[in-house]
């Protein structure tokens, strides 16, 4: 079946970086658009950054646009979210997806996601 595994996250000061990873298994990776997306206490699940199969196409949301960045190892079958300048109202936990559709994962609708890994911001 397919998994999603996600890693990096944890605690952090505003201003620092983090990186997560996501590893992939059961679907053919190169295949898929892969996406990151995060659900802060009390509110709604919200995109973060999605790219294409080739990693050619990215697109981030306008709240992380120039600090986060989204990339990808098909070869690792891995991909990654570079966040930089940590905000405090980054905290949230992060998700990662996959789907087939660029414009799906754009829009919120993935077919498959992982169980999250926790980022905390303390200001």
């Amino acid at each position: 079946q397919v998994q999603l595994v996600e890693s990096g996250g944890g605690l952090v000061q505003a201003g620092d970086s983090l990186r997560l990873s996501c590893a992939a298994s059961g679907l053919t990776f190169s295949s898929y658009v892969m996406g990151w997306f995060r659900q802060a206490p009390g509110k709604e699940r919200e995109f973060v950054a999605a790219n294409s199969w080739s990693g050619g196409s990215t697109y981030y949301a306008d709240s992380v646009k120039g600090r986060f960045t989204i990339s990808r190892d098909n070869a690792k079958n891995t991909v990654y979210l570079q966040m930089n300048r940590l905000k405090p109202e980054d905290t949230a936990v992060y998700y990662c997806a996959a789907d087939r559709g660029l414009s799906r994962m754009v829009r919120g609708i993935y077919d498959y996601w992982g169980q999250g890994t926790q980022v905390t911001v303390s200001s």
